[in-house]
């Protein structure tokens, strides 16, 4: 249906609905439904989680909406996919959910999740993309036109500055603008401009006191006037705080149902006129408007199971980030070699998604173990020992004899090791970055036993592998694959797939350098984000401090030459736009994905700023040998930072380094580009000082005109006296006997402005 027709629709049904009704559309009917208005043929839509795959629940009677699901397809978390680096996959994944969307009648897709990834501790990471903003809010706009564009609408969650699960109801997240518009909202306003999700999700917390629900900068001066949302805003399930608040604030719908308590505030507050009827109408249309755009969608029958499990695969062996390969251990010959030792339970029992609400019920599951067996079938010897409980901190002997033995007779051993269920879920915040203890010892007796050793990875979050890593020749970071990664890993390990999926996230050497530490999560109430715009690389590239596995970084089969660096610079001012060029070429013995990274190392004379920021990037695919142009076009944001004062996005003039390469710290070309910029001088006003004077252009003229020929203005305007007193506000100059000017002139100058 039309947007005008839609618009158009529910303002003809919002003229019939009367006062009482208005207010009962703001609340849902249950957990997972809207409320109808059955006279007037306004249905009930029904939304479900799932980021990653549809959960939608059979059971309407779970009181907290955690019961087991109907079998969808569970596609790999964000954790993974982000790792792909490919917009495109995003966006087939989307479509897939879309139609299983359509098929099981459901209206809106709760997700996808696109915060952050502020601490390596954040129990629900695995439920969002990446520690960078352009790369999560890329991801994203492709997940969510690909869902939208089977006619059902998404949630774009959580916002905003929804970094951790400990004390996330009710927290405030004390984060100054800048670091807000540049880091935590930036991913939300590419997607919103980018793909328009049908509704945002408003987030637990508090954002500098205020909580989301009721935050009015946010949800409408922000998401709605700057950024042209046109959609609807819903609460995440129980983060309402004050009803009528939030609906003055921009927030549309309450979920779940509130059983009619946010009705009777919303009523009570219109009859004492705290709340006027033109606030509930808009937000009444908003929800009018959704309904109709869910009306929209063609009915689907059924989906195309294997398709969708073979999507599965697909993006999960994309994902795979292949973090070390010594001596070329990998892939393996599938063919031909001795015995292989599959070590440790996760490759018979795969932990393929996170816990809480997400969790999906998935149509089949592959594990590794069988994967490896039917491929090796024939040609080379398999041999299967646990190695470890799953939840247990405490090695078992006999379990390590029995892997040390296997691992003993194999020409090579495969570790399957990774972070047990209940090291990560939604609600709780991991407590360190560790493996198990009993996993750890189990590598070490294996490796001593067998040095051709190749570690395998579950998990949801960043581990440490410094300490450890020495013992394997080759370490593959598998993450949460989703239910066809068991045969993602074999694809990989046997070379069926070459590996090309890079880190979305750093992986540090030791805890204590990551950039929230002592921040997070904060306590009484309070996290303060003192680290500002460091978070992930921007930390760890700007302090220089060593890391395990920088972001970006993935290693291939194959290997790739960069070369012929172009820079043009298309427009020059206040909104730049350059574009980069250079010549990609396969230049090993297998075909393979590259995936070409642009960063962004900025003057930032007048203000600080991280060593480099991604601002750019390309996957592409190569046969051996061949090469491809890539051309990346680089626009104001990627130079501009938010200028507090003016309540802009600003560029510095000045030379701007252009880094091109396979990761953060493994640059391959550079070029240098200067720009014009545009005016970064902050509004004049009664307290600036004489330094903003001096660098505003009428500012200075009228100072030189009062100051010329008086001592006081010789004196100050000297060179050495300027910079002495460059932070005094010229209103106390002003007082200074001999000053020539008063502070009504002053003024008299600042209002005719």
């Amino acid at each position: 249906m039309a947007e005008v027709q839609v618009e158009a629709r529910a303002r003809a049904r919002l003229a019939q609905l009367t006062l009482e009704e208005k207010a009962s559309l703001l609340d849902g009917r249950d957990f997972w439904h809207t409320k109808p208005v059955e006279r007037l043929g306004v249905p009930a839509l029904t939304v479900s989680d799932g980021p990653h795959g549809l959960r939608k629940q059979a059971n309407l009677g779970d009181p907290i909406g955690l019961n087991a699901s109907v079998q969808a397809t569970c596609f790999p978390p964000a954790v993974a996919l982000a790792c792909s680096w490919d917009p495109q996959l995003a966006r087939r994944v989307g479509e897939a959910l879309g139609d299983e969307c359509r098929a099981a009648d459901v209206a809106v897709l709760l997700g996808p999740g696109i915060n952050m990834k502020r601490s390596p501790l954040c129990g629900r990471n695995f439920e969002y993309f990446s520690e960078d903003p352009l790369l999560a809010g890329a991801m994203a706009s492709g997940w969510v036109q690909g869902v939208q564009s089977r006619g059902v609408g998404t949630s774009l969650k959580h916002f905003a500055a929804n970094n951790q699960e400990a004390e996330r109801l009710r927290v405030s997240a004390e984060v100054d603008e800048r670091t807000l518009r540049e880091i935590y909202l930036a991913a939300f306003e590419q997607v919103v401009r980018a793909a328009q999700p049908w509704t945002v999700m408003c987030s637990y917390n508090r954002i500098n006191g205020v909580y989301a629900s009721e935050h009015h900068w946010l949800l409408t001066e922000v998401l709605r006037q700057e950024w042209g949302f046109e959609g609807l805003v819903v609460s995440d399930w129980g983060a309402v705080n004050r009803r009528d608040h939030g609906v003055a604030a921009g927030l549309d719908l309450e979920m779940p149902s509130s059983g009619g308590a946010g009705t009777q505030v919303i009523l009570e507050a219109l009859r004492e006129g705290t709340l006027s009827e033109q606030q509930l109408d808009r937000a009444v249309l908003r929800v009018l408007e959704l309904v109709d755009r869910a009306a929209a969608r063609e009915p689907l029958e059924e989906f195309d199971q294997g398709a969708h499990h073979a999507l599965a695969r697909e993006a999960a062996a994309a994902s795979i980030v292949l973090l070390k390969n010594d001596q070329r251990i990998l892939p393996l010959d599938p063919a031909q070699g001795g015995a292989i030792a599959v070590i440790g339970e996760f490759a018979r029992s795969p932990r393929f998604q996170g816990a809480g609400s997400s969790q999906v019920s998935p149509t089949r599951v592959e594990n590794a173990l069988h994967c490896l067996r039917e491929a090796l079938a024939g040609s080379r010897e398999l041999l299967f020992a646990p190695g470890f409980e799953l939840e247990s901190e405490a090695l078992d002997p006999q379990l390590a004899e029995q892997a040390v033995a296997a691992a003993a007779q194999a020409q090579v051993a495969l570790v399957f090791l990774g972070l047990p269920p209940t090291y990560e879920s939604e609600g709780y915040d991991r407590e360190h970055m560790r493996l198990p203890d009993a996993q750890l010892q189990l590598l070490e007796r294996v490796a001593a036993a067998n040095p051709n050793v190749v570690v395998v990875l579950s998990n949801g979050s960043a581990v440490l592998v410094a300490d450890w890593e020495h013992h394997a020749r080759a370490v593959v970071e598998g993450w949460l694959l989703g239910q066809a990664g068991g045969a993602a890993i074999c694809d990989v390990l046997l070379g069926a797939v070459s590996p090309s999926g890079r880190l979305a996230e750093t992986i540090p050497q030791r805890f204590e350098h990551n950039p929230a530490l002592g921040n997070f999560p904060g306590s009484d109430g309070v996290v303060r984000y003192g680290e500002g715009l460091l978070i992930g690389y921007r930390w760890y590239d700007t302090r220089a401090l060593p890391v395990a596995h920088p972001f970006g970084h993935g290693l291939s089969y194959t290997s790739f030459e960069y070369s012929d660096l172009q820079v043009r610079v298309l427009d020059d001012g206040a909104e730049p736009r350059v574009e980069v060029s250079l010549r990609v070429t396969n230049s090993g013995q297998r075909s393979g994905a590259e995936v070409v990274q642009l960063y962004v190392s900025a003057p930032r004379v007048s203000v600080f700023g991280p060593e480099q920021e991604l601002r750019g990037f390309a996957r592409v695919q190569l046969d051996p040998g061949a090469a491809e142009l890539v051309t990346l076009t680089l626009e104001q944001r990627a130079f501009a930072h938010w200028h507090v004062a003016r309540a802009q996005w600003a560029v510095e003039g000045g030379e701007y380094e252009l880094r091109v390469g396979a990761s953060s710290r493994d640059i391959r070309l550079r070029a240098g580009v200067t720009l014009r910029g545009g005016q970064l001088a902050a509004p004049l006003g009664p307290d600036s000082t004489l330094a903003e004077f001096l660098a505003d252009d009428a500012g200075r003229e009228w100072l030189l005109e009062k100051f010329g020929g008086s001592a006081l203005g010789d004196r100050v305007l000297e060179s050495e006296m300027t910079r002495m007193l460059g932070s005094f506000p010229v209103r106390r100059l002003a007082r200074f006997p001999g000053a020539a000017f008063g502070e009504a002139e002053l003024d008299g100058f600042l209002a005719a402005r």
